[in-house]
């Protein structure tokens, strides 16, 4: 009766999203008899939860019918929408980029804009950039032989086309593909243990068609007037959500803090009781400054490591002595010490990548990423001295203690400057009106 308990306990306690590992022989898929739309009778709906490694959770979904052999499989996202749509952008030079995974939502735009080709929302899918392309060839395709007969002009075009799309496979020369998603929760495989230069990430604010389009309500602004008028200063608020790691119903507090020499910062915490996660994020309390800020830190004693570090969602890190970068909203937003944000491009790298582990990783690239690990540890030792940590935030909304103050720091320099219209293009302030705007 123990052994049963214990059995029972262990069950209940793993997350209803899970890794896939070598360790599961077998996957937990659920089975659910379910109408076939194409004949009417029953066919078997399986389902499987699961957590691509950077990520988030997904669901994938195939149903089969004996009766008609219909078959169909699709891809749903396991968390809710986020708060901006997305864009990605990648060159595709070699066979290694038509490999790369592709998570696209049902909301999702695919692009190849050297064919001038777009495939509109369709179906969710798990797939790879080659897979894409041979499911709109495959798509083009479908009704061929028909139009043949109907309109033989359109289907030379149709054909001719297609042999293009074919010849993107042989990879006779690069080609982008741009995959567009409001509902933010599509995703195109990095390659790269750090930032990818053959893609780049941007986030927008949907427009009004696009949040009709998903359903999402025209009142969140009135709402937010609404809550205007809360004081959430010297309080912490509390209120459930679901816990990123385990989606089980865990609690995030919210406080406002005033930080010395800085400004006002909002801290969200997250504690799930179920599983153990814990994770902060820090917002900017006071919006988006004129300028963006650039904080260069000489580390010349392991005491630096014990400085207070504020870094918003949009802010940058770069140590040039390893050659290392991350691309603006790495990491997320982060209250901590430079120990702690060293301990987090750490734990990123090495212990919460599994492309890096196991018997499918790349030794070159294994090897890589641990002599890099080490030489982060001689940081935090003190072993290794003299290197640069820098902190970039084109909204100025980043933090580094300055343990002279009120007096200058020697070892650190902040340098403000004017942002790129690119930077501008990426936090939405180019399409922001905040002069005479009623009047237009």
């Amino acid at each position: 009766m123990a052994n049963s308990d214990e059995k029972l306990k262990a069950e209940t306690s793993k997350s209803l999203f899970r890794d896939i590992t070598a360790d599961d022989e077998t996957p937990e898929v659920m089975e659910i008899e379910s109408l076939c739309f194409k004949c009417e009778n029953n066919g078997l709906t399986r389902l499987f939860l699961t957590r691509i490694p950077f990520f988030k959770d997904v669901i994938v979904s195939s149903f089969t019918c004996d009766n008609c052999g219909y078959h169909n499989s699709e891809l749903q996202p396991g968390g809710r929408i986020q708060d901006k749509g997305v864009k990605y952008t990648v060159n595709i030079q070699n066979k290694k980029d038509l490999n790369r995974q592709v998570v696209q939502t049902n909301t999702a735009t695919i692009a190849i804009p050297k064919l001038e080709f777009e495939n509109p929302p369709n179906k969710g899918a798990l797939t790879t950039v080659e897979g894409i392309i041979q499911r709109a060839v495959e798509g083009l395709s479908q009704d061929q032989p028909l139009r043949k007969i109907q309109h033989p002009e359109i289907a030379a075009q149709i054909d001719e086309f297609i042999v293009k799309l074919n010849e993107l496979l042989l990879l006779k020369e690069p080609f982008d593909l741009v995959l567009t998603d409001p509902s933010g929760n599509s995703y195109i495989e990095n390659l790269y243990p750090f930032t990818d230069p053959q893609m780049k990430i941007s986030h927008y604010n949907r427009s009004k068609a696009d949040n009709e389009n998903l359903g999402l309500s025209q009142d969140a602004e009135q709402e937010m007037k609404e809550n205007e008028k809360f004081d959430a200063k010297g309080e912490v608020a509390t209120f459930e959500t679901n816990c990123p790691s385990c989606n089980e119903l865990c609690s995030t507090n919210i406080k406002v803090v005033d930080i010395p020499h800085f400004k006002e910062v909002i801290i969200m915490a997250t504690n799930c009781d179920k599983c153990g996660h814990r994770d902060n994020e820090v917002k900017g309390g006071s919006g988006i400054e004129p300028k963006g800020k650039k904080i260069t830190l000489k580390i010349t004693d392991v005491s630096d490591m014990n400085r207070d570090v504020l870094k918003s969602e949009t802010a940058s890190l770069s140590i040039p002595e390893l050659d290392f970068s991350t691309g603006m909203g790495t990491l997320g937003g982060k209250f901590t010490t430079v120990e702690g944000i060293l301990l987090a491009i750490k734990d990123q790298l090495k212990d919460s990548n599994p492309f890096f582990r196991g018997d499918s990783s790349e030794e070159n690239l294994k090897g890589k990423i641990g002599e890099f690990c080490d030489k982060i540890d001689e940081i935090i030792e003190g072993k290794r001295l003299g290197i640069h940590f820098v902190l970039d935030d084109a909204t100025g909304n980043s933090y580094l203690q300055n343990v002279y103050a009120p007096d200058d720091d020697p070892e650190m320099v902040i340098e403000m400057y004017d942002r790129t219209f690119e930077q501008n293009e990426e936090l939405g302030l180019n399409d922001m009106k905040t002069e005479n705007y009623k009047s237009s």
